[in-house]
């Protein structure tokens, strides 16, 4: 791909954008069912563990190579003062923190396939291997299974839905549409590049976090103090507050292995091989949880347009990373589309689901190419805001332009 290229909407995008217009699709769960082959529901719990091995190999491999990475400048012929090697010293350090961090990325979302049942057919075994694989990365397993369960359940529903809520016009205290033109959009909602990056990198590095202490960006029907820390939380009915409590015991027990490994090492060390690939694997997770449902031509729903059907149709594919993505993310953003109608079939398995269900879905499956980078930055800056009124409706940027065209329950019943 030509340099340039990674700043260009994927074609697919593109077909999206010239419809201009947006009917909901009325396909059923049972069509879809029916396309899939009955073997690819089925879950082994030995093919899992290879997968998780595989995968802790590689984090490990990682760690060892790093615990190296100081040492490397004899065999390079450079001294230790040498300006060449204060040079690559740091951009040694940032590829570690990179590729750990997809690694650390790569183990939350085999911890999401526990919280899916996805991994085994043993509802016990799921839970030990989710239990630990989040625990690991500080991702409190119990309290987020909760929630994403009902992001599942209720996708793009703007009632029910938990995560990525978007604001509305009555939330940025915008006057009537009908009477704001584009000039006044630009003066209450733009802000310069660098502004607009630094909210960017703070979104990407802490968003996540910040979700789970106190429901950024979560669903603003919950009160001030939501937090998935808190058993009491209305985010979780009362029969969840044990395991959400026991969340929190396994979080307090890995904080306190970090601490007793920083002890031994030296907090430098628990920095430099822990902590910042786990910063960098939350913008990883972040990255493809965006991605997955804001998106300037996906669809939120209101009222009674909302089904189950299209509310997993408001998810887009994307190959991110290509094939380190498959690989170290398993599938999560390449086949989130399958994931969504069939959460319990194994990441493995989801490709082939993908290709199943493709025929059934038609022009209703969206998939965009779209150079990650590029697709974040659109994403950012053009999904600014959604109607107050309205059934579907759409993001508008910060000028007030959606790129598809909102529909209401009364402009879709003349257009039927």
């Amino acid at each position: 791909m030509p340099w340039y290229q990674i700043f260009q909407d994927g074609p697919e995008y593109e077909a999206r954008k010239r419809k201009g217009n947006f009917v909901p699709p009325n396909i059923t769960i049972k069509d879809l069912h029916e396309a899939v082959p009955p073997r690819l529901f089925e879950r082994s719990t030995t093919t899992s563990l290879i997968y998780i091995a595989r995968h802790l190999a590689f984090t490990y491999a990682f760690y060892v190579l790093a615990t190296h990475l100081d040492t490397l400048y004899p065999l390079l012929g450079l001294a230790k003062d040498d300006l060449a090697w204060r040079l690559l010293r740091p951009a040694l350090w940032l590829q570690y923190w990179g590729w750990q961090g997809i690694t650390f990325a790569g183990i939350w979302c085999l911890g999401h396939e526990a919280g899916h049942n996805a991994l085994s057919s043993s509802s016990v075994v799921n839970a030990i291997l989710g239990s630990v694989l989040h625990t690991f990365i500080l991702t409190p397993y119990y309290a987020w299974r909760a929630t994403h369960r009902t992001h599942h359940k209720s996708t793009n529903n703007l009632e029910r839905d938990e995560t990525y809520h978007p604001p509305s016009r009555k939330d940025l205290k915008l006057a009537d549409g009908e009477v704001m033109v584009r000039m006044d959009y630009a003066e209450i909602l733009e802000e310069t590049p660098a502004f607009t990056l630094f909210k960017l990198c703070i979104r990407q590095f802490f968003g996540f976090q910040l979700y789970l202490l106190h429901n950024r960006k979560g669903n603003p029907k919950y009160p001030p103090g939501t937090s998935h820390y808190r058993p009491s939380s209305l985010l979780f009915r009362s029969e969840e507050r044990r395991s959400i409590a026991a969340s929190n015991v396994m979080i307090l027990s890995m904080l306190y292995l970090l601490v007793l490994y920083a002890r031994k090492f030296g907090w430098s060390s628990l920095s430099a091989y822990y902590l910042m690939p786990w910063l960098f694997a939350h913008n990883w997770i972040v990255t493809f949880t965006y991605l997955q449902h804001s998106d300037p031509t996906v669809p939120y729903y209101r009222k009674d347009q909302w089904t189950f059907a299209r509310g997993a149709l408001a998810t887009v594919d994307r190959p991110l990373f290509g094939w380190v993505g498959r690989f170290f993310f398993h599938n999560i953003s390449s086949d989130h589309v399958a994931h969504h109608f069939f959460v319990s079939v194994p990441f493995y398995h989801l490709p082939e689901v993908t290709e199943a269900i493709k025929p059934v879905l038609g022009d209703y499956y969206n998939y965009d190419s779209t150079p990650v980078i590029h697709a974040l930055w659109r994403s950012f800056t053009q999904c600014t805001f959604i109607e107050d009124e309205g059934d579907i409706v759409f993001f508008k940027n910060q000028y007030g332009e959606s790129v598809i065209r909102d529909v209401g329950v009364e402009k879709l019943k003349k257009r039927l």
